[in-house]
């Protein structure tokens, strides 16, 4: 026998027999003592907020698209998002993964009662991703016109879409439209403006910077307008989340919108881009935690379903707390260096 086999033979058996040993540890309850079930959540609602924030500066910048009559003023626009919005929809997909792998009978029930609102999303970031590159195929007038409208459509219903899904969800609502579902929507809309003028300020220079200003103030107002008018629709029609909304918890989170806005709009009349841009980022991640709250112990209030209940068994989700140790803080630098290698205003020459 060759000095491999011998070792093959001394060392299998024990590698093999240490799974059990393994199994046993992993499954025998939550890695290292965590209240798993719980991270696991947080962590399903920081990658929403991940998206809506990434993703969704590059919806409110393809709405000022549409708030702009010159074309190089367009490009600037277009060029700003071009390297980002590919991978900013990345998230949306991590977040798909994680509802599937942490709490897949939340994924089974949630995305089958919604799937034609998740198909409609799915054309709408088909639409405003495609909308682009064809728009650079042609210089015909009328197909640029065409493909110019299909990116604002795009960029605009995907948005409303996803926040038409998330107030479905926090309802608990079974049918494709509600109305908290329909006003968490325009709220959601009217917060990617407000992040996309910020974005656009960070990222631009001339006239185009100071012009967009007034609109991002606009958005700004409705959005705080939306966010009484989305919890004043929840509270009449769910009287479960009567109690939940006017908790000290709840009233604390729309007391730090309102300070973040004030935030943003303080920071924006003194030209304090990163300042503004950073509060953008506290209005979207504020929205995400309103949510999670009002959802909170639940997971699937249409299905009576909580977190402790959905969540996988103690094996499978030990491995996946490992992995998920190891991967995500990988795509985070991986978008550090991706935003640190564009960092600054485009060129005045720069089209997409």
């Amino acid at each position: 026998m060759t000095d491999t086999a011998v070792l093959a033979a001394t060392v299998l058996p024990d590698a093999v027999g240490g799974l059990p040993l393994v199994a046993d540890v992993l499954g025998g309850g939550p890695l290292l003592g965590l209240p798993l079930t719980q991270l696991w959540f947080a962590t399903l609602f920081f990658i929403l907020g991940m998206f809506l924030f990434l993703d969704g500066f590059d919806f409110g910048t393809g709405v000022l698209y549409a708030l702009r009559d010159d074309e190089h003023e367009r490009e600037q626009l277009l060029a700003a998002i071009g390297p980002f919005w590919d991978g900013n929809e990345v998230w949306l997909v991590v977040f798909g993964g994680a509802m599937f792998a942490a709490f897949p009978p939340v994924y089974a029930n949630l995305f089958s009662r919604h799937y034609l609102l998740m198909f409609a999303i799915l054309a709408g970031l088909f639409l405003r991703g495609l909308a682009p590159e064809m728009i650079e195929q042609r210089e015909d007038e009328a197909w640029r016109t065409w493909w110019g409208r299909s990116f604002v459509v795009g960029s605009a219903v995907t948005p409303f879409l996803v926040g038409l899904f998330a107030g479905n969800w926090v309802v608990g609502a079974t049918s494709l439209v509600s109305l908290p579902g329909v006003v968490v929507g325009f709220a959601l809309v009217a917060l990617c403006v407000v992040t996309g003028v910020a974005f656009v300020r960070l990222k631009s220079r001339g006239p185009l910077r100071a012009e967009v200003a007034p609109i991002g103030l606009q958005a700004l107002v409705a959005y705080l307008v939306l966010v009484v008018a989305a919890l004043g629709s929840i509270y009449v029609t769910t009287p479960a989340l009567q109690s939940e909304i006017l908790s000290p918890a709840v009233i604390g989170l729309v007391v730090l919108t309102v300070a973040l806005a004030v935030g943003y709009a303080v920071a924006t009349r003194r030209d304090q881009y990163h300042a503004a841009f950073t509060a953008g980022a506290g209005l979207v991640f504020t929205f995400v935690v309103v949510v999670a709250r009002l959802l909170y112990p639940y997971v699937d209030p249409a299905a009576d379903l909580t977190a402790s209940e959905a969540i996988i068994s103690p094996l499978p989700l030990n491995l996946m707390t490992i992995m998920g140790a190891i991967m995500i803080p990988i795509v985070l630098g991986y978008f550090v260096i991706l935003y640190s290698t564009f960092a600054g205003p485009i060129e005045p020459e720069e089209t997409y």
